[in-house]
């Protein structure tokens, strides 16, 4: 195929910033690491710029980090689709823009990016066909295991990690509060988890410092309401022996390096999520609450997988901890048993993100997968 292979990515904004999240990064690491066109349709800009700051929400197209931008709206404008196609989180592409695949014919790979789980169905299900409108398309499933489809995550930000040190950690959360000798570090992000002020009371009166990093978001609120007063975006207060700073909205590359500097990281939805199991050190995840409570299996079943290999003491401490940030619990008790862990917890993080590493990112098993489906080929 003697031409640029071009790539449409669609994104719908549901879950604030990890839809957005999530297709931002995979259009930016397809563009710099395999110098594909993309380009990435939003139907929600704002948010967008929440997380890159040179999106401009009146724009309708607009070219960012070498990436094509569009606004996602409806009448979609007449475009010529791409030779792939993704779908993210099956948001359902426009009546027309399917209607112009089916009119050119031409060999093209259409793909439902789906939601990341550890159950054991994922896979039998990727890379599983799913004919549509008459064309084929086809499942493909992120993954911690071999079978799927792995976790999003550049090279160039693996690089930046290994290269980033305790310095480059004590100057970066300095901006906000100077690091104290044998504290403990934390980001804060999550869902609005009322369990957070029985968390906070637990830190004031810790025997050690707890520093705690907290962006902006659902989770500001109920942090006001526990400590009753308000807290503005760059405000430090200390508390006993707890010190907490409010931070603004980071971008990805600043929110990885947050992640970096903590000792702990409380997490949320699919995007951080997977960002801090490659910042390899102990995560908390609150994972997005389902009315039919079918997280409580997601939860479950990546508990069993992480928790595998890790020692008997933590993984249990582990587990309790986040059995009670999701579903309710004596979350001081559950603090108790997790902070003696944490050293070997840092270690079994270390280990899970070699063999996350070792099954491929999920952007290079993409252009693999895509690549086995037509008779031209993405370069590697």
């Amino acid at each position: 195929m003697n031409k640029i292979i071009r790539w449409d990515i669609f994104c719908r904004v549901v879950d604030n910033y990890g839809d957005i999240g999530v297709c931002w990064r995979l259009a930016r690491q397809l563009s710099r690491e395999y110098g594909l066109t993309v380009r990435l349709w939003a139907d929600d800009l704002i948010s967008f710029q929440r997380i890159q700051a040179d999106i401009c929400t009146d724009l309708p197209v607009q070219v960012c980090a070498d990436v094509e931008v569009r606004h996602w709206c409806e009448p979609l404008p007449c475009v010529e689709p791409a030779d792939v196609v993704i779908e993210a989180f099956a948001c359902d592409l426009p009546a027309s823009y399917i209607a112009a695949m089916k009119a050119d014919r031409r060999e093209r790979v259409w793909l439902n990016l789906e939601y990341l789980s550890a159950e054991d169905w994922v896979t039998g299900c990727h890379g599983l066909p799913s004919p549509a409108q008459g064309l084929p398309k086809f499942f493909f499933f992120p993954g911690f295991v071999d079978g799927t489809g792995g976790l999003l995550g550049e090279q160039a930000q693996l690089s930046a990690k290994a290269a980033w040190s305790q310095a480059d950690s004590d100057a970066y959360l300095g901006q906000w509060q100077a690091v104290q000798a044998h504290s403990i570090k934390v980001s804060l992000f999550a869902y609005a988890n009322q369990g957070l002020a029985d968390l906070l009371s637990c830190w004031q009166q810790s025997d050690r410092p707890v520093q705690v990093f907290m962006p902006e978001g659902l989770l500001l609120p109920v942090a006001e309401a526990a400590l009753g007063q308000a807290l503005p975006v760059g405000t430090t207060i200390c508390l006993g022996a707890l010190s907490l700073s409010v931070l603004p909205m980071q971008s990805q590359d600043d929110y990885d390096r947050l992640l970096w500097s903590c000792d702990l990281n409380f997490v949320r939805g699919e995007d951080s999520f997977v960002r801090a199991q490659w910042a390899a050190l102990p995560l908390i995840w609150h994972i997005y609450p389902q009315d039919d409570d079918a997280h409580r299996a997601k939860l479950d079943a990546f508990l069993a997988l992480y928790l595998a290999a890790c020692p008997g003491k933590s993984a249990q401490a582990f587990n309790d901890f986040w059995q009670a940030w999701n579903h309710g619990g004596d979350l001081k008790a559950a603090w108790h048993k997790l902070f003696p862990e944490i050293s070997a917890l840092k270690r079994h993080a270390v280990a899970w993100q070699k063999n996350l590493i070792k099954r491929g990112d999920l952007a290079t098993n993409l252009v693999r997968f895509v690549n086995s489906k037509v008779k031209w080929r993405v370069k590697f």
